[in-house]
C-alpha cells in the first residue's frame, strides 16, 4: 500500500478524564496492517486485515479509531443516508431544523468538522471522500457479533449473537474518514430536526479487550479516480454485493395492495371534506373509536399522493366505490383549489378554506405557493388521467384542460438557469425563492404532460432546465431543498420527481444521454436505501423481524426509513427495460419486497390498527426514537395510519409492475 494510505489508529478509553483520541500505544494497545489483496479500486478494494492486541495487564474499554487519510484539498465526504458533500456546511445554519453539516473552523451547532456516528445511522457501512479527480475511502463491518466464544465482524450468512455497533467517522480538519471499534453519536446526536443531543459518555457503546486479548477486523479500502462525485456509485454497488440481504418474506403484490387500499377507503375518507386524513389513530375514548389529524393538502402527504394510487389501484381491482371516492377527491382538488390571483392552485385546505398556508407554513423562510406541492399534484392528476384512459377506455379531457395552463404559468417563472422556484408569490404566481430541487416537480409534470400529448414545442426548454438540475445537482450527489420541512437538509425526495422526468424525456426523445443521467440519479436514490438488514433493539420492529433492506432514509435532517420511494418502481421497471442492470433490478425487487413487508399484514401486528395500516416513520436505530408504549417504554414506529405512506407503496405495485409481474 502507498505510503500516503498509512491507516492512523488512536483510541479513547471510558476511564480517561478527558475525550480526546490519543496513540494506541498510550492505552497499551498495538495495531498490526497486512494487504492481503485487492488493487483499490472501486470493483476490487484492498483488503486490510487487521489485529488489535491489548498488551496491557488490565482490561480495556473504549473506542478504538482507524483513519484512512488524503492530502486534502477540497474534499466532500459522503456517508450514505448521513453526509452528502458537507451537508451543506456551506450554507446559512440558523434556521429552525438543524442537521450535521461539516464546517472547517471552530464547531458551531449544528456544524463541526468533523463527526462520529453509530454504523446504523448509514444505510451502506462506507465512508468515502471526493477530492480533486479522485476517491478514497473505506467500509467494514457495521456491527459485531458473537460467533460460540470468539466476537468477530458480521457478514450475510454469518450466525451469530449480536454484540454491538461500530462506527463511522469523517473530518475535514484531517482529511480523513474511519471506522471505530464501538461507536459515539459526536459532537451531537440527532434524534430528529429538532431534538439534538450531546455528546454522551463512553458506556455500553465501547468495545472491551481483555489483557492479552486481540481481535481481528477487515477494512475495504479504496482510492481510485473519478471524474466527479459520482464516482462514489461503484464503490457502493460493490458494497451491496458484499453486505447485501434480502427484506423478510411479505405478502404477495395483489394482497398488499388490496390490503392497504382497503384499509384507506375504510379508515381513512373523510366524506365531508372529499379528502383523506393525513393521520388516523385508534381511540377508544372517541365515539366511532378513530380519532383524525386532517392537515390536508394537494399533495405531499395528502391530496393526489393518495387519490392517485388509490385510483389505480381501484382499477386494478375493479373496485367501483374505491374509484368513486378517489374521483371525489380528484373532482374536488380541481374544481375548488384554484387561487385565481396567481392562476395556481392553492396547497392546503382547512375549515372549508383554502390557502397557502398548510402545516409547514412556520417553517419557510418565504410565504407563497410551493412548487413542490403544485407540480407534483398536476403530476399525479396527470397519471390519473393516464390510468383512467389506459385501463377504463375514460378521458377526462377537462382534466388536461386544468393541468396546462398551471404548468404553462410554472414555466414562465424559471430563473436564466433554467431552474423552477421552490417558492411562488400567492398574488401573481412569480418565483420569489430558487435554490432547491424541489422545482424539479415542474419539469417531471411538464415531460408527462408532453409525452401524454405528443406535443415537443416545449422540448428545449425542458432540455435547458434538466441539463440544469443534473449538472447543479445530480452530478455533485447532492440534492436538497425538496420537503419543505427540512430546511434544505439533502434528502432522498426531490431525486423521485427528477427520475420519473428523465424517464418521460428519454420516452419523448430516445436520447440516451437521459438514460446516463437516469442511472446517476438512481445511484443517489441507492445511497439512501438500507442494503442489509440492521439488528434493530426496540419494538415493535425488534420482535417482527422487520426488515430495512430495500427501505430508504427520508434526508440527512429526518433521518428515519419511510416509503416514499417505493413509488420510484415503474421508473426502475423502464430502466432496466431499457439497459439491462442486474444492481438496479436486485435493488428495485428489494423495494418491492421492502413495502410487501412494512405494513399490518393481520391486526395489531405492528403493536397497534387493522390490517393494512402502516404508518410513514420507522426507526432503524434506536438514536431515532421518540414514540412511546402506553408504560413509557420506546417504539420504534408511529401507531398510525398514513394513507401516503400506504399510497407510496400501492403506487410502486399498480401501475407496469403489475402486468409485468402478473402470470400470463
Amino acid at each position: 500500500m502507498e505510503e500516503k494510505m498509512d491507516l492512523i489508529f488512536t483510541a479513547r478509553s471510558r476511564v480517561q478524564d478527558n475525550v480526546e483520541y490519543t496513540a494506541l500505544n498510550k492505552h497499551a494497545l498495538k495495531a498490526d496492517v497486512k494487504v492481503t489483496s485487492g488493487h483499490g479500486s472501486a470493483e476490487d478494494p484492498w483488503q486490510a486485515d487487521i489485529q488489535i492486541y491489548n498488551e496491557g495487564q488490565n482490561a480495556w474499554a473504549g473506542v478504538i479509531h482507524v483513519e484512512m487519510p488524503l492530502d486534502k484539498q477540497n474534499p466532500r465526504f459522503f456517508l450514505p443516508a448521513f453526509m452528502y458533500g458537507r451537508n451543506r456546511g456551506e450554507a446559512p445554519q440558523n434556521v429552525p431544523n438543524e442537521f450535521p453539516r461539516l464546517r472547517e473552523g471552530k464547531r458551531s451547532r449544528p456544524s463541526s468538522p468533523w463527526w462520529m456516528v453509530r454504523s446504523d445511522r448509514l444505510s451502506h457501512p462506507a465512508a468515502l471522500i471526493y477530492d480533486e479527480g479522485r476517491i478514497v475511502g473505506l467500509s467494514a463491518s457495521p456491527y459485531w457479533i458473537n460467533t460460540g466464544n470468539q466476537k468477530q465482524q458480521w457478514y450475510p450468512e454469518m450466525e451469530g449473537n449480536f454484540v454491538q455497533y461500530g462506527g463511522f467517522t469523517c473530518s475535514i480538519e484531517k482529511g480523513t474518514v474511519g471506522y471505530t471499534l464501538g461507536y459515539e453519536n459526536a459532537p451531537l446526536l440527532f434524534i430528529k430536526s429538532r431534538l439534538v443531543h450531546e455528546r454522551a459518555a463512553l458506556g455500553e457503546n465501547c468495545f472491551e479487550l481483555a489483557a492479552g486479548e486481540s481481535v481481528g477486523l477487515t477494512l475495504e479500502l479504496y482510492n481510485y479516480e473519478s471524474e466527479s462525485e459520482l464516482g462514489i456509485n461503484p464503490a457502493l454497488e460493490t458494497i451491496y454485493k458484499r453486505y447485501h440481504e434480502k427484506p423478510r418474506e411479505g405478502s404477495d403484490i395483489q394482497t398488499t395492495v388490496t390490503d392497504l387500499s382497503n384499509a384507506i377507503y375504510e379508515y381513512a375518507w373523510l366524506p365531508e371534506d372529499r379528502h383523506y386524513s393525513t393521520f388516523v389513530y385508534e381511540d377508544a375514548a372517541e365515539t366511532s373509536g378513530y380519532r383524525y389529524n386532517k392537515i390536508i393538502s394537494i399533495s405531499w402527504t395528502n391530496g393526489m399522493t393518495i387519490a392517485a394510487p388509490m385510483l389505480m389501484a381501484a382499477l386494478r381491482l375493479d373496485n367501483e366505490p374505491m374509484r368513486q371516492q378517489a374521483l371525489s377527491c380528484i373532482t374536488n382538488i380541481i374544481e375548488n383549489a384554484m387561487n385565481p390571483e396567481s392562476g395556481l392552485p392553492y396547497d392546503a385546505y382547512q375549515d372549508g378554506i383554502w390557502s397557502v398556508k398548510g402545516w409547514w407554513f412556520d417553517g419557510m423562510r418565504t410565504p407563497g405557493h410551493s412548487s413542490y406541492l403544485v407540480a407534483q399534484a398536476m403530476f399525479y392528476i396527470l397519471k390519473s388521467y393516464d390510468y383512467e384512459k389506459r385501463i377504463r377506455n375514460v378521458r377526462h379531457d377537462d382534466w388536461l384542460a386544468y393541468v396546462k395552463p398551471i404548468l404553462d404559468r410554472l414555466e414562465c417563472t424559471k430563473n436564466t438557469d433554467g431552474e423552477y422556484p421552490t417558492i411562488l408569490s400567492e398574488r401573481t404566481g412569480a418565483g420569489l425563492e430558487y435554490d432547491a430541487f424541489s422545482g424539479v416537480w415542474c419539469l417531471a409534470a411538464k415531460a408527462y404532460y408532453c409525452w401524454l400529448t405528443h406535443d415537443e414545442s416545449s422540448l428545449e426548454e425542458l432540455r435547458r432546465s434538466e441539463a440544469h438540475y443534473y449538472n447543479t445537482y445530480v452530478q455533485h450527489m447532492e440534492c436538497y431543498g425538496a420537503p419543505l420541512d427540512a430546511d434544505k437538509a439533502v434528502d432522498s425526495e426531490g431525486i423521485l420527481a427528477y427520475i420519473k422526468a428523465v424517464r418521460f424525456l428519454h420516452a419523448l426523445t430516445g436520447d440516451e444521454l437521459y438514460l446516463d443521467h437516469m442511472r446517476d440519479a438512481i445511484s443517489y436514490e441507492f445511497s439512501f436505501k438500507f442494503c442489509y438488514n440492521s439488528p434493530i433493539k426496540i419494538p415493535p420492529l425488534s420482535t417482527l423481524g422487520w426488515s430495512s433492506s430495500g427501505g430508504s432514509v427520508t434526508s440527512v435532517a429526518n433521518p428515519h426509513i419511510h416509503p416514499m420511494s417505493s413509488n420510484l418502481v415503474d421508473e426502475l421497471l423502464y430502466y432496466v427495460g431499457q439497459r439491462e442492470d442486474n444492481y438496479v433490478r436486485k435493488r428495485m425487487m428489494d423495494t418491492i419486497g421492502w413495502g410487501c413487508q412494512t405494513y399490518n399484514r393481520y391486526d395489531q401486528e405492528f403493536g397497534y390498527g387493522k390490517k393494512g395500516w402502516m404508518s410513514e416513520r420507522f426507526c432503524h436505530s434506536e438514536g431515532l426514537v421518540t414514540e412511546k408504549y402506553a408504560d413509557g417504554t420506546p417504539a420504534s414506529t408511529w401507531f398510525c395510519l398514513m394513507p401516503w405512506a400506504s399510497g407510496s407503496i400501492i403506487e410502486g405495485l399498480v401501475g407496469d409492475y403489475w402486468d409485468y409481474a402478473r402470470p400470463v
